[in-house]
């Protein structure tokens, strides 16, 4: 029996402009892929796609030029690799992070594995607006998670000992903020300047510059594209419990209350974000919010 298939009923799927032919974006949350599956991606594409393949800005991977007769067996191949077809327009899109603690000497938090539960929950989920869910472990913001509608970034707050402190100036050399100078033989933090992005922590060559536990920046209302915004503050946690908390809700209220008409960095004010930041504070567990940091 043959099948039709129908490319505007499956996400992932967008028509190419001029010849009838399909890019084929597919889900590989986090960037996080095995050879073996890279392997399949190639066999994959090389017998159904039209020749080549796009590493996207998105971390995941994009087949062009597919004929439309080859989208179904494409797709069964695709998910028997576990690299699924992916989704884009009105859901949510792959989940982006940076490796995290695994493998980056500057990292705050363990980014990949917060962003794979992420995925689990809340991929390919039909939303009124486009939404992106990107963390990232330290303000250097590598998958720019503060331009997604969603974004978790993991920051530390320094505590110097200025009583071990050499003057050596490292930390100095390591700050792009500005926030640190050596005065009298030690450093001194302007408080102002810092951002908590941890880097005078993880550089310290003494171990004279140390800091408590990571915590968690959610943002809410990014926006990529044209006219890039910056996502509000929502809340910072203390906690991955409360992070994850936080971004439960903020996703919930985004599917109520936002609408489709426009992006969601467009209409914050419109839906109403402090009530968004309350609803938001009101889930959290006791003692989790973080009012300065």
């Amino acid at each position: 029996m043959s099948h039709s298939y129908d490319p505007d009923s499956q996400s992932g799927v967008i028509v190419e402009s001029g010849e009838k032919a399909y890019t084929v974006r597919l889900r590989i949350p986090a960037g996080i892929v095995t050879p073996h599956q890279l392997q399949g991606i190639a066999d994959a594409a090389e017998r159904y796609g039209g020749g080549g393949i796009h590493l996207t800005t998105r971390q995941t991977i994009e087949i062009p030029h597919v004929p439309e007769e080859n989208l179904q067996a494409l797709g069964i191949a695709l998910e028997e690799n576990g690299t699924p077809f992916g989704a884009e327009y009105l859901n949510v899109v792959n989940v982006t992070a940076c490796p995290g603690i695994e493998r980056c000497r500057l990292a705050n938090i363990d980014a990949i594995p917060f962003a794979l539960r992420m995925d689990k929950k809340y991929f390919g989920r039909e939303m009124p607006v486009k939404t992106r869910i990107g963390i990232s472990a330290c303000p250097n913001s590598c998958v720019s998670e503060r331009l997604c509608e969603v974004g978790v970034t993991g920051l530390l707050k320094p505590v110097r000992h200025p009583e071990q402190c050499t003057g050596c100036g490292a930390c100095v050399e390591h700050c792009l903020e500005d926030a640190l100078e050596v005065k009298n033989g030690i450093v001194v933090l302007n408080d102002e300047r810092c951002i908590r992005c941890g880097a005078c922590v993880h550089t310290c060559p003494y171990g004279v510059i140390t800091a408590g536990d990571p915590v968690y920046e959610i943002t809410f209302g990014g926006r990529r594209g044209r006219h890039p915004k910056i996502g509000r503050h929502l809340v910072t946690v203390n906690s991955l419990e409360a992070a994850e908390i936080a971004v439960d809700e903020a996703m919930y209220r985004i599917y109520r209350q936002a609408v489709g008409t426009h992006l969601l960095a467009d209409q914050l004010d419109e839906i109403g974000f402090d009530r968004i930041v309350a609803s938001v504070i009101a889930k959290l567990p006791e003692g989790s919010l973080v009012e300065q940091y």
